[in-house]
């Protein structure tokens, strides 16, 4: 008897407790509760389905267009853009979101997020362009490295940007202030943004 009594103590360091003779840990017990989601969970999905739906109305059209949306909900879509009374767009923006709720809202965030931060290639190429800018401006050696990355240049034009754009900086340099850039400095840039563009 002691040592039953014994074996049915446990660790103080593990909770849960004893049912039909069997230890159960809260773990487990999670595990065997899992059944249909609440109605509070219900409700935050279709909260979060109705805001991406809400996000919907401002996508891009090439994004929208790579979503391949179901077409009623493209229409519910055009049709919430027209609406102006507050009520019709609430009932509306509801409606989206019920139609919304079989749909994988992954890539939906994912086309959101792209058109609020840009690609990651587009961001990279963009830091890669003002890189080469500053290089070809600081420096006259850049200019024959980039000539020979990127041959298709029209040389002179870039020779004149840069010597335009050093001297923009040395005229508007003002002391203890960042330094200011003139129009050659941004047409550097893009002239840069297009070549690599065009080599990728």
């Amino acid at each position: 008897m002691i040592l039953t009594a014994m074996n049915n103590k446990t660790p103080k360091a593990i909770k849960g407790y004893w049912s039909n003779g069997r230890f159960v840990k809260p773990e487990e017990i999670a595990l065997e509760e899992v059944g249909p989601p609440s109605k509070t969970q219900l409700k935050a999905e279709a909260g979060e389905k109705q805001a991406l739906g809400e996000a919907l109305l401002t996508l891009r059209a090439d994004l929208m267009a790579r979503l391949d949306l179901p077409e009623k909900l493209l229409d519910a879509i055009a049709q919430a853009k027209k609406i102006t009374n507050f009520e019709g767009r609430r009932r509306q923006m509801q409606f989206i979101g019920k139609l919304m709720r079989p749909l994988d809202c992954d890539p939906i965030r994912a086309a959101i997020d792209e058109q609020a931060n840009g690609s990651a290639d587009l961001t990279l190429a963009l830091h890669l362009a003002e890189q080469w800018r500053d290089k070809l401006i600081a420096s006259d050696e850049m200019l024959s490295d980039w000539l020979t990355a990127y041959p298709a240049t029209d040389s002179q034009q870039l020779r004149a940007l840069i010597r335009q754009a050093r001297k923009d900086i040395a005229k508007l340099e003002i002391p203890g202030e960042a330094p200011r850039h003139g129009k050659a400095y941004r047409e550097i840039f893009q002239l840069v943004k297009l070549a690599m563009s065009q080599e990728s």
